[in-house]
């Protein structure tokens, strides 16, 4: 309907080696990768060596030096061919940016390359079996003994929980009750003694998503494992790399609205009903319209988001939009899709009742879409 103009050829060649990895290395093997209930760390590598993991990492920490447009790239084909067990990816992806926006060059130096290359995989230890959204009631502490910080808490919902070496732990290192200030973002290696995991948590979908739950009694990690190097900032160092998970989980959102979408457009063209395709109704074809035009319509806000992103001009109330209203269209399109394919639909062994699973958490992770209407209700 409306051509997008977001994308160069440079951006094209690398939509094709990204589906490329997908349609014959992962999508396969997912199934398996669902009764695993993780990717295999071989997979990460693999994905190292194209070049697909913190591809904005700078070329001097291991990464490619690319624009977000590239990242973009990769959540849409992720969504598209429904390989929800990568999503971890983005998780590795978006403490990248905690490093190259507040690590020490030390930091930088130790854990970048090893990132891009697969060969660590990291998890943002967030939210809390007590807490969900609210990242300034998290109950884990950090206590300074000497020069050691000593941890303890247990963290729920953690993306990468058992494949992860590395975590990031947002933990209380202060005691002022102003909330914010009191968080930091502490480095934490997954083998320390008292860091514990728990087995993969059972979740309606997203089978194939590594998901655990974090335990710490009294771990012990250097002051310098601090984040920026100062206590207090971890509230702010969050806030900055939210508004790009937010953007990351409209643009999976869509891809996968759209692939849900060609599928069913493909369903039903060659099924019948009363002796004639089930497109040829009205109902169906005016169902598939609407959804044309919302999704063409998401897209250009999604595509404008991520112009102001490039340019470093995006606003959190922006983000949180485009999350909200692309993760529930995602849902209404695999709800309506669903109902097309008839029983069909709910068998897993057609796209659409796969996506059915995976899409209901969209409104939930990366803050639930709640928040997201209060943030952008802020702004009126």
């Amino acid at each position: 309907m409306i051509p997008r103009t977001l994308f160069e050829h440079e951006h094209d060649a690398f939509r094709c080696t990204v589906r490329r990895f997908l349609d014959e290395e992962c999508v396969p093997h997912h199934e398996q990768w669902e009764q695993d209930h993780r990717v295999p760390r071989s997979i990460w590598v693999r994905a190292g060596e194209l070049g697909l993991l913190n591809a904005t990492t700078p070329q001097a920490y291991g990464g490619l030096e690319l624009d977000r447009r590239f990242s973009m790239i990769v959540q849409e084909e992720f969504g598209r061919a429904a390989t929800s067990g990568l999503n971890g990816f983005n998780v590795h992806d978006i403490v990248a940016g905690y490093f190259i926006n507040f690590a020490s060059e030390a930091q930088k130096q130790q854990w970048l390359p090893k990132m891009a290359a697969g060969e660590v995989i990291t998890a943002v230890a967030m939210t809390e079996p007590g807490t969900g959204s609210d990242l300034q009631a998290v109950k884990t502490r950090a206590v300074l003994d000497g020069d050691e910080y000593v941890i303890n808490g247990s963290k729920t919902f953690i993306s990468n929980g058992t494949n992860c070496d590395l975590i990031v732990v947002v933990a209380k290192t202060g005691n002022s009750g102003k909330g914010a200030q009191d968080i930091s973002l502490i480095l934490v290696e997954a083998n320390a003694p008292g860091v514990a995991k728990s087995r993969p948590l059972r979740k309606i979908g997203l089978n194939a998503q590594d998901t655990t739950m974090l335990f710490f009694e009294d771990v012990r990690v250097p002051k310098e494992n601090i984040l920026g190097g100062v206590a207090g900032q971890g509230f702010y160092q969050l806030m900055k790399e939210l508004p790009w998970e937010r953007m990351s989980i409209a643009i999976q959102s869509l891809g996968a609205a759209h692939a849900v979408l060609e599928s069913t457009l493909e369903y039903t063209r060659g099924r019948t009903v009363f002796g004639k395709p089930i497109f040829e109704l009205q109902n169906t074809r005016f169902t598939l319209a609407e959804l044309k035009a919302e999704l063409t319509i998401g897209q250009s806000y999604v595509d404008a988001c991520m112009l102001l992103l490039l340019r470093h001009e995006l606003s959190s109330a922006a983000a949180a939009a485009a999350k909200m209203w692309c993760s529930e269209l995602y849902t209404r399109v695999v709800d309506k899709c669903l109902q097309l394919h008839g029983g069909n639909g709910y068998m897993l062994e057609y796209p659409v009742a796969r996506h059915y699973l995976d899409s209901r958490v969209n409104r939930i992770y990366g803050g639930a879409n709640e928040i997201m209407r209060e943030l952008v209700a802020r702004t009126l």
